[in-house]
């Protein structure tokens, strides 16, 4: 017989052999023999056997928990350091064609152009999309009320700056809808429309804009606006599209209505000027918005037909011109006479307004952010390639910054475009080049025949572009998805269309932020359960037949400690000491709590206010007996705790790796507290029981180490740790 004894928690050794010379030995030799081995299982001294008892736990086998050393605790200066070194030892390896690429990004492409498989549908997406931005310029200058030719400017100088700078291959930059109605709304309020400081401040405004581009994507704090939920946007430019598309029913109406960022006084002007209705304009603008509505549904549904997409502002331009051309009616308004040639050298003026635009250049660079860079980063995934945000960002600085000093406005990528450009097949930023060169020639040579183009024409572009913003899709999935979230979307887009557009936008960014907050200071924290069969212990609430075990409390803590919710888990911890989780209990029969186990791998950092909290924690179950103990702290955590002295205030004893090796060793404590004395049976009943028991655990701890390696087949009936068949 194979004699062991334990060395530590969860390793043995086989200290000799006894053989037994007959089957027929002396009973009281063979009692000896068992009395050795269970002797030397439980200890490796040997002891009285007067104080054996026939109910002594086996020793329990756990993973032992790596604890950090002075050496492997680092300080914030090493580690910020180590973070310098890494950057310098970056730079160093950089080779010199990454060092144009990191200040030209468009040398990827270039050093990589197949000539023949790019070139083609470089040229045709470019022309697609150049021919669609003619018209689309002119009709977003409008709404941001600025002369149709900024409008040609702003879609010329800025698509060549971005090819170069940029490091999106298909984004297609230029005026938008959206940006053009924050234009509109902030200088409206400064200054009216028709006069020369109107088109200034719009230029400033697009070289402020462009600089604080740069300063973010150069500062890489574009992750700044991750805190804006996907339910703000959505409800905002909802509201916006319902704006902008009022905005224009002037153009169709015949007549003059207020200029305003709100429903309520657009509708009331727009009610009160219906006496002054023509029908001309109005059908008109109705027909030509029809056309373009039924082409751009053929383009997206039939993939054949999907030039009518890019062509149907073109038709539009073309059918409201010719009509204007021909019949010269009196009743429709038309463009006027635009400006021949390309834009000149100028610089930017009325620095003193500065101060007044800085939180129309604070939004318009969010939703540059917003959409541009999550449209960037969309298109690059579908296409294969890589792109850095910040770099992108600042690229889009650049083109403002350079195009603000020919007399451009606010800029940014526009999605109906890129994707357009996208399903056109451009490959590289030539597609933009193209597209630049067409509006140039448009400049250059087609403005005369710009002054015949009907407004409502224009108007009617505008409304087929914004129409797609309005998100109802989203609404509705929000409504069965998650209802706060719908809450957060209808608060947006009511208080966007209700009190305007910077107002909704910072009102939805604080009960965005305020929901953020709401679900860091209460986080949400599990009591588990052992599922049967396994060692896997899950949330008893998601898995009803988990069973947890009398005395000992499991919670699993979803989320960063800190000083904002450690009040909120001190009382969670306190509730489910005293109140019953109402799952299936085993184990000892305990009337109380002895264990409180907190598995924190889920936590992945921990403050100086978590920290005086746990010690605290400790010292109130100290003083009810309640013993804490710790499963699975991530590296950065254990080193906090061991830093503050925690872990030896708890004790190393009771740090775990896992939750079942936690459970295991509190068990046998829970057991070890429930059991009463018993009478001791005779020396060789209880030598006989010893020797089963410990062929009985022998047998217990090899199926116990074939079950957590994963076989699931074994019979599994009995290995609940440390528990006897009646528990």
């Amino acid at each position: 017989m194979r004699v062991i004894e334990t060395i530590g928690p969860c390793s043995f050794r086989p200290i000799g052999t006894i053989l037994l010379t007959s089957p027929h030995a002396p009973p009281l030799f063979a009692a000896a023999a068992y009395v050795m081995a269970e002797i030397r299982y439980s200890s490796p001294s040997v002891g009285d056997l007067s104080s054996f008892s026939a109910t002594t736990p086996r020793p329990v086998k756990i993973i032992q928990l790596q604890h950090p050393t002075t050496s492997t605790t680092s300080t914030p200066a090493s580690s910020s350091s180590s973070f310098f070194g890494r950057w310098r030892g970056k730079m160093k390896r950089m080779t010199w064609e990454e060092w144009i690429e990191l200040f030209l990004p468009c040398y990827r492409w270039i050093r990589t152009y197949k000539w023949r498989e790019y070139l083609q549908p470089d040229l045709m997406s470019g022309i697609t999309v150049g021919v669609m931005l003619v018209p689309q310029s002119m009709s977003y200058a409008k709404l941001a009320g600025l002369h149709p030719i900024y409008g040609l400017y702003s879609g010329f100088v800025p698509i060549f700056v971005y090819a170069v700078f940029g490091s999106s291959r298909q984004l297609a930059i230029g005026p938008v809808a959206l940006t053009s109605l924050l234009v509109s709304n902030v200088l409206g309020s400064i200054v009216d429309s028709s006069e020369p400081l109107y088109t200034e401040l719009a230029i400033l405004l697009a070289l402020m804009v462009g600089v604080f581009e740069c300063i973010m994507g150069l500062l890489r704090l574009g992750w700044l606006i991750r805190f804006i939920s996907h339910s703000v946007i959505s409800g905002f430019t909802t509201a916006s599209a319902i704006v902008i598309a009022l905005s224009q029913a002037k153009y169709f109406l015949g007549y003059e209505i207020e200029r305003s960022s709100k429903i309520i006084p657009l509708a009331k002007s727009i009610i009160l000027g219906a006496d002054k209705f023509l029908w001309q304009p109005f059908v008109m603008g109705s027909i030509i918005l029809a056309i373009i509505l039924a082409m751009k549904h053929l383009g997206k549904s039939r993939k054949s037909l999907r030039f009518l997409r890019a062509s149907g502002p073109l038709t539009a331009v073309v059918l409201g011109t010719t009509f204007a051309k021909v019949y010269h009616p009196s009743s429709i308004s038309l463009v006027g006479e635009i400006p021949q040639g390309l834009p000149r050298f100028s610089v930017p003026k009325e620095f003193g307004h500065v101060q007044s635009l800085i939180p129309t250049t604070v939004l318009i660079t969010g939703v540059a952010i917003l959409e541009s860079v999550g449209i960037a980063k969309a298109l690059a995934a579908k296409n294969g390639y890589e792109l850095d945000s910040n770099q992108e960002l600042f690229g889009l600085g650049v083109a403002n910054i350079v195009g603000s000093f020919f007399s451009v406005y606010p800029t940014t990528g526009s999605f109906s475009r890129s994707a357009v450009n996208h399903e056109s097949g451009a490959k590289t930023g030539l597609s933009g080049v193209v597209m630049g060169i067409i509006m140039g020639c448009a400049l250059q040579f087609l403005t005369p025949l710009f002054e015949y183009i009907p407004q409502c024409a224009l108007a009617a572009i505008v409304i087929s572009a914004v129409i797609g913003l309005v998100d109802y899709d989203e609404a509705t999935f929000l409504w069965r998805v998650d209802k706060r979230d719908f809450l957060l979307w209808t608060i947006t887009c009511t208080v966007t269309l209700l009190l305007g557009i910077e107002i909704g936008v910072l009102v939805g960014v604080g009960v965005s932020l305020a929901f953020v907050i709401h679900e860091s200071a209460n986080p949400h924290i599990a009591i588990l359960g052992r599922l049967p069969g396994t060692t896997v212990y899950r949330n008893i609430q998601q898995y009803p037949e988990a069973y947890t075990y009398n005395g000992i409390v499991i919670v699993r803590i979803d989320a960063p400690i800190y000083f904002a919710n450690i009040s909120y888990i001190k009382d969670r911890l306190r509730e489910y000491e005293i109140e019953s989780d109402g799952s299936t209990r085993r184990g000892p029969e305990v009337t109380r709590v002895h264990f409180v186990i907190i598995e924190m791998a889920p936590t992945t950092y921990i403050d100086s206010s978590a920290v005086q909290a746990f010690k605290d924690l400790h010292q109130e179950y100290k003083s009810r007996n309640i013993q804490i103990a710790i499963s699975n702290p991530n590296r950065d955590v254990l080193l906090t705790l061991t830093r503050s002295g925690v872990v030896d205030l708890i004790g190393r004893e009771w740090y775990f790796v896992r939750v079942h090796d936690a459970v295991q060793v509190c068990l046998q404590h829970v057991q070890r507290l429930n059991e009463s004395p018993g009478t001791q049976s005779s020396l060789l009943e209880n030598k006989s029981s010893i020797f089963q028991r410990v062929l009985r655990q022998r047998q217990e701890e090899v199926s116990l180490s074939q079950l957590e390696s994963g076989n699931r087949e074994i019979d599994t009936s009995h290995l609940e740790p440390l528990l006897s068949k009646k528990a």
